[in-house]
């Protein structure tokens, strides 16, 4: 396998591309090799220290750094702006943001000085109203740098921001984190490499500015005469000084540029990822990262015994989590927009929403958790209505699929992360999510990043984190999709166990027909926003309502209309049923696959079904075989028959076969 950045062995450029390449680095490292060339080595040290040059370097520094202060205090807070509001006038406010970056700074030194000059808009109430002056003095000179320096880190980390799904922020909200808490714990933490690297480079732009000082700072020894500045003095009657000095500021904006090489770029999602990304379910994760000095402050780290096996249910656990049994949060919610419907139910009901892709279920939850303008939840939790209230507020706690686990916290500090938003005290949060990672057998993980989890270990905390914020209505969207078949059995036998004594409403997202009926009391069935069924899942299983459910259950599923003959289908064909509904009633026909039968020549007999098609598929399911068959004068199909059943019949894809379906096999609901 070849590395990435590697060239292949033989691979050459072609020189219409090379040469102009080469010479654009030679004309960039010309200048440079010219400073290099021409600097005296043995007065470089006299040049350096000589007092003008020392006062010039101890402003640049001064200002630079005051500079860059002012650029993290407003630019931080415009950059998530831009990032993460949508507001009228966007793109202008952006268009200033890069202006500088593109205006002569002379330009932008006169623009400052009518602004905020003696005679400018603002400069004779600043000196009128708080005797400030600013043009020829020290602030003017870290107006300026501002001026010019602070778009770097706006772009920069605008950036960063762009490239954070804004799904660990909905967690976090969720989780009961206020938008600042979430800012400070949560953003801010996942786009630090942006903030460093923005904050180097305006530091360093702040540290060479000059065109917009000189303007409207001017050039006043000890007060605004900077380093860039000296060098300009300096090339009128001592070049060689003014050489050494230009090697400084180069030395240090190489400097810069060579520690932001790889070290703080990247996306948000790479951060403190090893260079193989998550850990395979069953493998045992390589200990990288163990350093846990960048968790949440209010987690300490945990040491790992080593164990990576799979606690039972409960085992190991030595504090029990808090189950506010005690408290019940009937559900009611009236949802308008696109998904459309008005759900109801009990405490400690677990409803599954089922449908295909596009339905509405994400929609539904989103609107629940009050995240999407696509629709608003009239929601009402036990006694209260918290359809005013933010995500942070409404206790409803959110697993989305990928788990959204924030990934510069240990799992500990992830389970905790609700508890300490919503104000319980660290040693008790610790202990309660602890226990919640010991139940769901992940307890010896606390410690560990969830890069140096697996996708199941990742999965079971991201539940942990949900169960422990202790919600008073749970929203899981396919929360066992990651995980393997042995470690989904035991996620759904700890969930199970959680349900029947969570005192709230819970809403499962899911494609799966066992966790639908193993961990549901209801089944809800989206179809283009609107509820199409809402039944217990042994009526849904009988009498499935959606071609997709039905599929979902391995079942055949064909909707048509009712006619005197049979069941008119929309995709061609006729069916006869023994129990056809009146003429004219739209109805979705329903046959197992184990009803199909499978013929290598017309069969003779009852069958009132008979259709001529072709082998397009052979599948295995579990012990048995499942055949696709596709016909010109009828639907596809699915029969399920024994391997030895297919032996004998001689089937491979594009054998020509015969199917037939009783009617008394065929179940018939009514839409």
């Amino acid at each position: 396998m070849k590395r990435a950045g590697v060239r292949t062995p033989g691979a050459r450029p072609p020189l219409a591309l090379a040469v102009p390449a080469l010479a654009a680095v030679a004309f960039l490292a010309l200048p440079l090799i010219g400073i290099l060339a021409r600097t005296e080595w043995t007065e470089l040290a006299g040049h350096l220290t000589s007092p003008g040059t020392v006062q010039a370097l101890k402003l640049s520094l001064l200002v630079s750094f005051w500079a860059l202060g002012l650029s993290l205090l407003l630019g931080v807070p415009l950059a998530w702006l831009l990032a993460r509001v949508p507001f009228p006038g966007k793109a202008f406010v952006r268009s200033l943001v890069l202006l500088p970056m593109v205006l002569p700074p002379t330009v932008g030194g006169v623009a400052l000085l009518l602004a905020f000059g003696r005679r400018g808009l603002l400069g004779p109430w600043l000196e009128g109203t708080f005797g400030i002056t600013l043009p020829f003095h020290t602030s003017g000179a870290v107006l300026a740098a501002t001026f010019v320096a602070m778009p770097f880190l706006i772009i920069s980390l605008e950036g960063a921001l762009g490239g954070l799904r804004p799904r660990y922020e909905e967690t976090a909200a969720s989780l009961g984190a206020s938008p600042v808490r979430v800012f400070f714990t949560v953003t801010l933490p996942m786009v630090a490499p942006g903030v460093l690297a923005g904050a180097a480079l305006t530091w360093a732009r702040a540290l060479g500015e000059f065109g917009a000082t000189i303007t409207f700072a001017g050039n006043l020894p000890g007060t605004t005469q900077t380093l860039p500045l000296q060098v300009y003095l300096l090339l009128q009657d001592e070049p060689e000084a003014a050489t050494s000095v230009s090697l400084l500021l180069l030395a240090i904006a190489m400097g810069v540029l060579i520690a932001l090489r790889g070290r703080w770029t990247g996306t948000p999602s790479e951060r403190g990822r090893g260079a193989e990304g998550p850990v395979p379910d069953g493998a045992a994760p390589t200990a990288v990262d163990t350093d846990d000095s960048n968790s949440d402050s209010d987690i300490d780290g945990e040491h790992s015994d080593g164990d990576n096996a799979i606690d039972p249910p409960g085992k190991g656990a030595p504090h029990a989590p808090h189950l506010p049994s005690d408290r019940r949060w009937a559900l009611s919610a009236d949802v308008t927009g696109f998904t459309t419907l008005t759900l109801a139910a009990e405490p400690g009901t677990t409803i599954a929403v089922v449908g295909p892709n596009g339905a509405g279920k994400t929609t539904l939850l989103r609107a629940l958790l009050g995240l999407t303008p696509r629709a608003h939840a009239e929601l009402r939790l036990g006694d209260e209505d918290v359809t005013a209230l933010p995500p942070h507020r409404r206790r409803v706690a959110w697993v989305p699929q990928d788990g959204a686990l924030f990934p510069h916290l240990t799992a500990l500090a992830n389970t905790a992360y609700g508890l300490r938003a919503q104000g319980v005290p660290r040693a008790e949060a610790r202990r309660e999510a602890q226990g919640w990672l010991d139940r769901l057998g992940v307890g010896h993980l606390g410690h560990r990043k969830p890069a140096q989890l697996s996708g199941g270990q990742a999965q079971r905390v991201a539940l942990a984190r949900a169960l422990a914020a202790r919600p008073r209505l749970l929203v899981l969207d396919e929360p066992l999709a990651a995980l393997d078949q042995t470690t989904r059995a035991h996620v759904r036998h700890t969930l199970r166990a959680h349900l029947a004594g969570f005192g709230g409403v819970c809403l499962i997202v899911t494609h799966d027909p066992v966790e639908a009926v193993s961990l549901a009391d209801r089944v809800l069935v989206l179809q283009d926003g609107r509820a199409l069924q809402d039944a217990a899942p042994a009526e849904v299983a009988r009498h499935p309502r959606s071609p997709w459910v039905a599929r979902m259950l391995g079942r055949n599923a064909w909707p048509g209309t009712a006619t005197a003959d049979g069941l008119a289908l929309d995709d061609g064909g006729m069916l006869v049923a023994a129990e056809p509904p009146p003429p004219g009633t739209a109805a979705l026909a329903i046959v197992a696959p184990e009803a199909v039968s499978l013929h290598r020549e017309r069969p003779a007999g009852s069958p009132r079904n008979v259709w001529p098609g072709t082998v397009r598929e052979i599948t295995t399911s579990g012990s048995r075989l499942r055949v696709l068959v596709t016909s010109a004068e009828a639907p596809d199909l699915v029969a399920e028959i024994t391997p030895q059943a297919a032996a004998e019949l001689g089937l491979a894809d594009g054998v020509s076969v015969w199917t037939s379906v009783k009617a008394t096999e065929t179940t018939v609901v009514v839409l």
